[in-house]
């Protein structure tokens, strides 16, 4: 029997990851029968681009109720700005409903605590779609830490670097305001800590942190001129803009990428109503940050040391994982075509027994989204977990509030200049 799907947040990101698929590849099990968004145009984008979702009803951001009425959804699909999140959320909820959300589940702490909450009046249950869990290297170190190759996580270190094209592109939209996106330590930095936590399977007790606004806002170092209110597309000095210049040139203006709202400007043809993802990174603003470090203490005793810098020459990763029997490394470049010099193709873990010989793990790497990731996932959500697995690996509201806990500890130590515990966060009773 076909599940009846209804969409909040009629994003990129929905249209890719979730109504392409059902209608596709999920279409014996899945069915589409809502549509739900602030702007109308936002719906023709959809229908055009998936003719056969022309009949599908629409619906405006107050009719949540009358949309769940009329189409009788089964799940509720939210996939609009991170803002947004919770309040669908806490809606389906409250008509019972199942629901799955793009991560981050919501932006604030007190928000995941209205989702638990709500989550526990309901005969709805919620998923949280955190693909990077799915990414082979990643299952692998899942399994390699559950068949006790560590032994005991006592430490992790994770260092993340986002490159100079996707670093800049968050402080171009919406991200850039911490009421609208919680901040990069939620909205960015909450895959990671969700990841350390399914990793070792320890929950998050406190964070301490440092973190500046180093590139961005209008101190940069690179701003060519202090003004605000400016954008790529009319800018008269984006010629001296070196974040501008490194990937346009005179007659070619490279559009940012935006997984909510596509890439299309206020002012062109089709454009979306009110928005522009092209906006100065320089702006006056902008109120979140762009560099961390932070060390993090777990219940069963393990210590993350992590960082995460927005303005780099490429982007990757650094891992490695210790415990008390061996220790994982690994390193991982992202979007190798956007890094310009030779780098390795890392497909491999090495794992170093506390006593014995060193072991290079071959990881067979998979197509698709998120390092091959969103394939697996999207067989979890609309299929079912897998049998054969034998660990879990889909997230629930807990998860999802755990690794925004971890991002508020994180703003909240920065700005406050202590420890933070995360179940003061999350209004832990």
């Amino acid at each position: 029997m076909k599940k009846r799907y209804a969409v909040c947040g009629v994003s990129n990101r929905a249209i890719g990851m979730f109504i392409g698929p059902m209608l596709k590849t999920f279409s014996q099990h899945a069915e589409l029968v809502g549509l739900l968004d602030v702007d109308p145009r936002r719906h023709e984008v959809c229908k055009t681009k998936f003719p056969e979702t022309a009949s599908v009803p629409e619906y405006g951001e107050s009719d949540f109720d009358l949309m769940v009425k009329e189409t009788k959804p089964d799940v509720i699909i939210v996939t609009g700005r991170d803002d947004t999140h919770a309040r669908y959320i806490i809606k389906a909820l409250e008509h019972d409903l199942d629901v799955m959300t793009e991560k981050p589940m919501a932006t604030t702490g007190a928000d995941c605590r209205r989702i638990m909450d709500a989550e526990a009046r309901s005969k709805g249950k919620v998923t949280v779609t955190f693909n990077y869990r799915y990414s082979p290297i990643h299952t692998r170190i899942k399994e390699m830490i559950l068949e006790g190759k560590v032994g005991r996580v006592t430490s992790i270190d994770l260092n993340w670097y986002i490159d100079t094209y996707h670093g800049a592109s968050y402080f171009k939209r919406w991200n850039r305001i911490r009421e609208i996106s919680g901040g990069l330590s939620i909205h960015k930095s909450s895959h990671h800590f969700d990841l350390v936590n399914w990793w070792t399977g320890q929950k998050p007790v406190e964070a301490f942190a440092f973190g500046a606004l180093n590139y961005y806002g209008p101190n940069g170092e690179l701003n060519p001129k202090k003004e605000d209110g400016r954008f790529c597309g009319t800018c008269d000095v984006k010629q001296d803009c070196e974040y501008f210049t490194r990937w346009s040139t005179r007659s070619k203006d490279v559009a940012v990428k935006d997984d909510h709202l596509g890439t299309v400007q206020t002012g062109e043809k089709g454009g979306y109503t009110g928005y522009r993802p092209d906006m100065c990174i320089y702006d006056s603003e902008i109120n979140i940050e762009d560099t961390y470090t932070a060390t993090v203490r777990y219940d069963q005793g393990a210590l993350l040391s992590y960082s995460v810098n927005f303005s780099l020459p490429y982007e990757g990763y650094r891992l490695a994982i210790n415990g008390t029997k061996g220790r994982i490394e690994t390193t991982e470049y992202h979007m190798p075509n956007r890094i310009p010099f030779p780098i390795p193709e890392q497909q491999t873990i090495e794992y170093y027994p506390l006593f014995g010989s060193k072991e290079i793990i071959h990881v067979v790497m998979r197509e698709g989204g998120h390092g091959g990731g969103d394939p697996v996932l999207l067989e979890d959500i609309f299929l079912g977990p897998d049998p054969k697995r034998k660990y879990a690996i889909l997230s629930g509201s807990q998860d999802g509030a755990y690794s925004i806990g971890t991002g508020e500890a994180v703003w909240r130590s920065v700005k406050e200049g202590r420890p933070v515990k995360i179940e003061d966060v999350l209004q832990v009773k």
